[in-house]
């Protein structure tokens, strides 16, 4: 009766919440969730990586920002849930077992595996969202930001600093914002007359530890006339690469230009600082609470839009 749900008389509803306005009767909010089948709870399921510490990583951070104060917005609590990175997908069990009322995808990757549980999140009519990781072919709802648009600015800005051989250290290809940021490169390299030289792209995994190792052959490309910049696909891996260039005697931002991506608060702060693009992680995470949690009404305006939010190339002069 107090949550407004059934057949009920209006004299007998007027006497029976004037009487728990005088007991000072405060409904229990677990109850409610319980008797409407609701958990309250948005899932958020993240990544467990090795030796990384994901709230103390910029990307994460900023994302998981944006989903809780949109969760607070409207009403909901915030469950974390952590997967490792070889272990089972069953995403749709967190709603068969009332955990969830929604979710929210990080670190999604495209294989057949993570493929079939969001497939199973579809085909049961459960409400999820990825973040940063988008399936085309799919049609899951997802919000990412532009990064083609990011990669091409980032070299394009490079080229026009006068750089002729600009390489490229990219993250896995199991994610589409690597792929494309490398369609990005291409674009930029192709529209300024530029050959694409398979010998300058490189394969990290988003770390710093993986920007550190790939020193060593980019030193030496450098050393052979071959590398005069390195666009790295994000700042962690950019920062390492810097560190790792400096055991060979090179800095960054001197003989060799490096540019980074994400915008992080690392890449205001390292010497020399780095030029980057701004990518707007906690908007994004925030839109997609909001196209989950959202009013109905307000729900139907933002699913109208292509959630793909713009990034801005961000020019250190120190760079």
């Amino acid at each position: 009766m107090l949550n407004n749900v059934g057949p009920i008389k209006p004299e007998t509803r007027d006497r029976v919440l004037k009487a728990a306005k005088e007991l000072g009767y405060v409904p229990n909010a677990l109850a409610q969730r319980l008797a409407r089948r609701k958990s309250g709870n948005i899932g958020v399921i993240v990544p467990m990586v090795p030796k990384v510490h994901l709230f103390s990583t910029y990307y994460f951070a900023e994302i998981l920002s944006g989903i809780g104060d949109a969760a607070k917005q409207c009403d909901y609590d915030l469950l974390l849930i952590f997967r490792e990175m070889d272990g089972p997908r069953d995403y749709a069990k967190l709603f068969r077992t009332q955990k969830v009322d929604a979710c929210v995808v990080l670190g999604a990757q495209d294989v057949p595996e993570e493929k079939e549980a969001l497939a199973a999140l579809r085909d049961g009519g459960y409400p999820f969202c990825l973040v940063n990781q988008r399936f085309p072919e799919e049609g899951f709802l997802s919000v990412d930001a532009d990064h083609r648009r990011g990669s091409f600015e980032a070299v394009m800005h490079l080229i026009e600093e006068g750089r002729k051989h600009i390489a490229f250290l990219n993250g896995p290809e199991v994610y589409s914002n690597s792929k494309d940021r490398l369609e990005g490169y291409v674009k930029a390299l192709e529209q300024s007359g530029q050959p694409l030289e398979e010998e300058l792209l490189f394969l990290g995994n988003y770390s710093r530890k993986s920007g550190h190792e790939a020193a060593g052959r980019v030193a030496e490309l450098y050393q052979a006339g071959k590398i005069d910049a390195v666009f790295a696909a994000n700042d962690r891996m950019a920062i390492g690469l810097m560190d790792g260039l400096r055991d060979y005697g090179f800095e960054a931002g001197k003989q060799l230009a490096i540019v980074g991506y994400d915008d992080s608060d690392s890449s205001r702060i390292v010497s020399p600082k780095l030029s980057t693009v701004s990518v707007p992680f906690y908007e994004m995470g925030r839109a997609a609470a909001m196209r989950l949690l959202a009013p109905q009404t307000e729900k139907e305006a933002m699913l109208e839009h292509e959630y793909l939010l713009p990034v801005q190339f961000v020019h250190r002069e120190t760079s």
